[in-house]
């Protein structure tokens, strides 16, 4: 290039060159024509070569048929096959069908965490399915679940907690307060009338309050039975001990003494019971929340089991105190709240069995002393034990002992059922 265009330096001839290089070319490429800046061309003389760009050093290809299409690469020899293995690469996506049903009606991860441990599933389970805890698998589950598109009616407004179960727990006690005002008040005929019709209203009473609140067991949840057992248990806290007492002496030769006062002071201990409940099951609800596992939840619930437990009794024993305190009465108080809550939370048969036990001793105490009248040999053996009691204790030890027992074995059974979060999902 000569003229006034040239360049007249070296290093405009270095500039332009690599601008010439890097650029791109005006007209594709193509097999007949080929690329005339070749790594052969010399450099004008007097220039310095430069060093070429990647894309101008790499050789031109080439050229190609085009009837013959290019071959598709092969894989390398070295490079092994990819394996694919087929099976269930996600555990927790079986889970979630298994239990399909208890994840679609869940309204919160709390629940299915329930609904898992009441099936066996535990932490060390929950580590199959590659979680930390059965709290952090339900979460999993729940959040995986499918949900219906459309959203569900709007929740009911709640009733104030403090409205119709206060009102159902105190209904015992004011109609144990009244019949045992009517009997002070009354003698003769009239005093059995009030006593007949006071019996009447407190078993409504309590009925009423069981079916209320804290005490309401979930549909379903009651055995027929164990009202039954119930009934006869206070029946002989009133009337039960002068039973036995004239049964020894060779009776009963006519009407025995009854003792309302403990039937009292347990009728009053029903709104502290309820309130003790209520408490527990609140407690234990929000421990669930903030547990982060079954063994947690459990070791926090214990110590609130026992205090609220601890609670009552001191109420129940203040009570007794003023209406006429037995140790009879107060094993008694122990043993139905114990049944209650058991009932409550979802075991009425383990409930049920206490009281069935508790109320079979007593009888059997009763029939002991009658069945040692029979004159058979061996038959008066059968009153020793009832009688050794009576004459140590006094006729209160026998509900005291049945009723104590009985309450221990549901004590003992509460702390291993009533911590677990099964027992304690909203019905």
């Amino acid at each position: 290039m000569r003229g006034s265009a040239a360049p007249t330096s070296p290093g405009a001839w270095d500039a332009r060159s690599e601008a010439l290089l890097g650029a791109p070319a005006l007209t594709p490429l193509t097999p007949e024509t080929p690329d005339p800046r070749t790594p052969e061309d010399p450099p004008p003389p007097g220039i310095a070569p430069t060093q070429p760009s990647p894309a101008a050093a790499a050789p031109a290809p080439a050229p190609v048929a085009p009837a013959a299409p290019a071959p598709a690469p092969a894989p390398p020899a070295s490079a092994p096959a990819a394996r694919v293995r087929r099976g269930n690469a996600d555990p927790v996506k079986v889970l979630m069908h298994r239990h399909q049903e208890l994840c679609a009606r869940a309204v919160d991860p709390l629940e299915i965490a329930a609904g898992l441990e009441a099936e066996g599933f535990t932490d060390r389970t929950a580590a199959r399915f590659r979680h930390r805890d059965v709290f952090a698998l339900a979460e999993e589950l729940y959040a995986r679940v499918p949900r219906g598109a459309e959203p569900g009616p709007p929740p009911a407004p709640t009733a104030p907690r403090t409205d119709a179960w206060v009102l159902a727990a105190l209904t015992p006690g004011a109609a144990a307060a009244l019949t045992g005002i009517g009997l002070a008040v009354t003698h003769g005929p009239a005093r059995l009338a009030v006593g007949a019709t006071g019996a009447l209203l407190l078993v409504g009473a309590v009925l009423f309050a069981v079916r209320r609140g804290p005490f309401r067991a979930p549909d379903g949840g009651t055995v027929p039975a164990a009202a039954l057992w119930t009934l006869w248990l206070l029946a002989y806290a009133v009337g039960g001990d002068g039973l036995l007492t004239q049964v020894l002496s060779g009776g009963p030769d006519g009407p025995w003494d009854l003792t309302p006062g403990p039937l009292l002071g347990l009728a009053l201990a029903v709104a502290p019971t309820a309130w003790c409940a209520r408490l527990f099951a609140d407690r234990a609800r929000r421990r669930i929340a903030d547990s982060r596992g079954l063994a947690d939840f459990a070791a926090a619930t214990r110590p609130l089991l026992l205090g609220t437990v601890a609670l009552q009794l001191i109420a129940l024993t203040g009570l007794l105190g003023l209406t006429g305190f037995s140790s009879g009465a107060l094993a008694l108080g122990a043993l139905l709240l114990f049944a209650r809550l058991l009932t409550v939370h979802g075991f009425p048969e383990t409930a049920t069995a206490a009281l069935a036990a508790a109320g079979a001793a007593e009888a059997l105490a009763l029939a002991s002393v009658l069945a040692a009248r029979v004159p058979a040999p061996g038959f008066d053996v059968l009153a020793t034990p009832v009688r050794a009691l009576v004459d140590a204790y006094g006729p209160g030890a026998v509900p005291t002992l049945v009723c104590g027992a009985a309450a221990l074995g549901l004590l003992a059974h509460a702390t291993g059922a009533l911590v677990r979060a099964s027992a304690h999902t909203t019905p």
